[in-house]
């Protein structure tokens, strides 16, 4: 199954990516041994979208795929939503403002539950990620919850990350706060049709002039009104700059560091059962007080 699965990621067949998706999700027998034999491509261009909630990230994300797809470009679009705390599935599910890309050949979207992940972002995210480099896109876009600090794992994920911002009152203070300064690639001010917008785009400019950045590091400010498909052009200008700009993306690493924590864990861990841990403590317990600390000691 999973060879044939390969054979069929690699042809770009869109039921098997999904399918695989699914499989490598949920933890199917024999995943690991497909993730190892995996030889994705690396050309594609990951770009994280994040920012706070209402900032219009769907929208633009819309307006990206129409403007990459007019490149015959070939766009991967992973919406990462809230879980729902009941069975842990994607709360927003598929995003209604993309709903004119899902038949499209050359467009695949996926919505992804956090899974109470802490990260903002899908706990086989970058699994994922890498299913979807050798189906061959061009493109990946992860647009995530938009949570504030704890998206900042994006940045060590994607390759350009863009920041949405909108002019409110407020905002300057949770770029800040979030360390949104230290992990956009690119920042947007949407909705700029609203008379603040030219001050906040300034304000922003300023916070990035005194943030010690080189000429060369210079952060660009992209203002769109996405509503009405304004400045997207530029935006997908820059994002292409970018991604054509050798990565330094040290923050990987971190991202690469905790993925592989996680998976080690998980296998020195797979020898015990929770259920037998129960059974045991149930004993102890009995007999009187617990010290936890005892207990895991000797185990």
């Amino acid at each position: 199954m999973w060879h044939r699965l390969l054979t069929e990621l690699q042809q770009g067949n869109t039921k098997a990516i999904a399918r695989t998706i699914s499989l490598v999700e949920n933890e199917a027998p024999g995943h690991e041994n497909f993730l190892e034999n995996l030889n994705y491509d690396q050309h594609a261009h990951l770009i994280g979208i994040t920012g706070p909630p209402g900032a219009g990230k769907s929208t633009i994300v819309d307006l990206l795929i129409g403007h990459f797809v007019n490149q015959n470009k070939k766009i991967a679009v992973l919406c990462v939503d809230p879980s729902s705390p009941f069975h842990l599935g994607a709360l927003l599910g598929d995003r209604i403002r993309m709903s004119t890309w899902y038949n499209h050949p050359a467009v695949f979207i996926r919505s992804l539950a956090t899974r109470g992940s802490l990260g903002g972002l899908h706990p086989r995210i970058i699994e994922i990620t890498d299913i979807l480099r050798t189906a061959g896109f061009d493109k990946i876009i992860i647009e995530t919850v938009g949570v504030g600090q704890s998206e900042i794992e994006i940045a060590g994920l994607a390759d350009t990350t863009v920041v949405i911002l909108v002019p409110e009152a407020g905002d300057e203070i949770q770029t800040m706060k979030a360390g949104l300064m230290e992990i956009a690639d690119i920042f947007v001010v949407n909705k700029a049709d609203r008379p603040d917008a030219d001050t906040f785009a300034s304000n922003l400019r300023k916070m990035l002039l005194s943030s010690n950045l080189t000429p060369s590091e210079a952060i660009p400010i992209i203002k769109t009104t996405a509503s009405q498909n304004d400045g997207i052009d530029d935006l997908a200008g820059s994002i292409d700059l970018h991604g054509s700009l050798p990565q330094k993306n040290k923050r990987k690493i971190y991202l690469l560091t905790e993925k592989a924590w996680h998976l080690l864990r998980n296998k020195r861990m797979q020898n015990f059962s929770k259920h037998k841990l129960k059974e045991i403590l149930e004993e102890i317990m009995e007999k009187g007080n617990v010290n936890v600390y005892k207990l895991v000691a000797s185990l």
